[in-house]
């Protein structure tokens, strides 16, 4: 029986998708002091029916062609909750984390061999406050919300990666973490806030995933969320739970709204309109994505 989780052909897209995007990943002009700093990104991750979505692997791969290639990559996922702070393993080639049940075997045998990343991890700890390094796992990988999108992004995996955990459900604080973060930015790193505009999962019907219908708690949090980015409307954003429409059913968990506070923070100005890159849905489920300068 074949559907989303079990399609006929698993990641039939992404392997279309290779042949044409690999030299133009080796192409890809590196980013230099001259460009100044790099954007931060937030982005609607997806999971693995990603790999069988083709437009979407594509609008992924345009984006980061768009950008210099990046020196490295410090990525904050939904999916890593941890307090204190903490950086994933930075050896080449660290495992990935598959979290996520009941797809297809060949989801689970994936894998995006990326080069050492200790000095990212180096220059990560040194920019926190004295007393608070973070933890650095040696054997935690990066998850779904990292490496699935990186592989459309940058299919070729020879980017350094390490990925920072979610540390608190405070705004402000999220995003006070974002603002040390943002010299690294003008190093060429690419700093990014990884979850999904709307995530309410629990309340998925039939007709979302097999016909695509939206349903108002997702189609109205995504254009309130449009429309305080546009204005650059932190405050707003922050006060999310209180002030979105389609809340709780667009976010029973915070986790997948998150992220962008950390992106808001390492931006220059969080009160500059944001660049949406991406938007649209997939399942029912807003997959806005916005970069900010």
């Amino acid at each position: 029986m074949h559907g989303l989780f079990h399609p006929e052909r698993p990641a039939a897209a992404y392997d279309a998708f290779l042949p044409d995007a690999l030299p133009r990943a080796r192409a890809q002009r590196d980013w230099t002091p001259a460009d100044g700093a790099l954007p931060a990104l937030y982005l609607s991750h997806g999971a693995p029916p990603l790999f069988d979505d083709g437009p979407w692997i594509r609008e992924l791969f345009a984006w980061a062609q768009a950008l210099p290639r990046p020196r490295a990559i410090l990525i904050v996922s939904a999916h890593w909750e941890n307090a204190p702070l903490a950086l994933s393993a930075p050896a080449a080639h660290t495992p990935l984390v598959y979290d996520f049940g009941g797809f297809h075997p060949r989801y689970y045998r994936m894998r995006y061999d990326t080069p050492d990343a200790g000095h990212l991890a180096r220059r990560v700890a040194a920019m926190l406050p004295e007393g608070r390094a973070p933890h650095q796992h040696r054997d935690r990988g990066l998850d779904h919300g990292a490496w699935v999108p990186l592989m459309a992004m940058y299919p070729l995996g020879d980017i350094p990666v390490l990925q920072l955990s979610l540390p608190t459900h405070d705004p402000g604080r999220l995003m006070d973490l974002g603002r040390r973060l943002a010299p690294l930015r003008e190093e060429g790193v690419l700093v990014v806030g990884s979850g999904f505009m709307t995530h309410g999962l629990p309340f998925t019907t039939r007709e979302m995933i097999t016909e695509g219908v939206v349903p108002g708690w997702s189609s109205d949090f995504d254009a309130w969320a449009a429309d305080a980015l546009e204005r650059g409307d932190v405050e707003e954003l922050a006060a999310y739970a209180q002030r979105a429409p389609g809340m709780p059913y667009a976010h029973p968990t915070p986790d997948h709204f998150l992220p962008i506070f950390v992106t808001l923070g390492s931006a220059d100005d969080a009160e500059r309109p944001a660049r949406t890159v991406i938007d649209g849905y997939m399942m029912g489920l807003a997959k806005r994505s916005f970069e900010l300068g």
